[in-house]
């Protein structure tokens, strides 16, 4: 059982770490829809690069977690907080354009699950 959730983390934290560096290239290239929905949710715009930062990281992690799984721990923690800030964030706007940021916590929840069941 547990090389079978080591493979499931394996997937699900590899699949979610390509989102993520997906997402944190495109804020850094100030993609417009990005910034758009930033906008719409409040965030200001100094903290676009800070936040892309915390998915590349969070992305970089969930890979390291494949070999060092406190690391991959940390990160699954980590990038579920993020996810989780941003669902308070559309709630907070009245945004309620929040699937992406709601299937990303479950998915960030998953992989910490797996993470610490392999």
């Amino acid at each position: 059982m547990e090389i079978s959730m080591f493979i499931a983390y394996a997937v699900v934290g590899v699949l979610l770490a390509l989102a993520l560096a997906a997402s944190a290239t495109f804020t850094l290239q100030r993609n417009d829809q990005i910034v758009a929905n930033m906008q719409k949710v409040r965030v200001p715009d100094p903290w676009l690069p800070r936040l892309a930062a915390l998915k590349a990281v969070g992305a970089i992690g969930l890979v390291a977690g494949l070999w060092v799984t406190p690391l991959g721990v940390a990160a699954a923690v980590g990038v579920t907080l993020y996810f989780i800030g941003a669902v308070i964030a559309h709630l907070r706007a009245k945004d309620y354009e929040l699937a992406p940021a709601a299937v990303l916590t479950l998915v960030a929840a998953a992989a910490l699950a797996l993470r610490i069941l392999a």
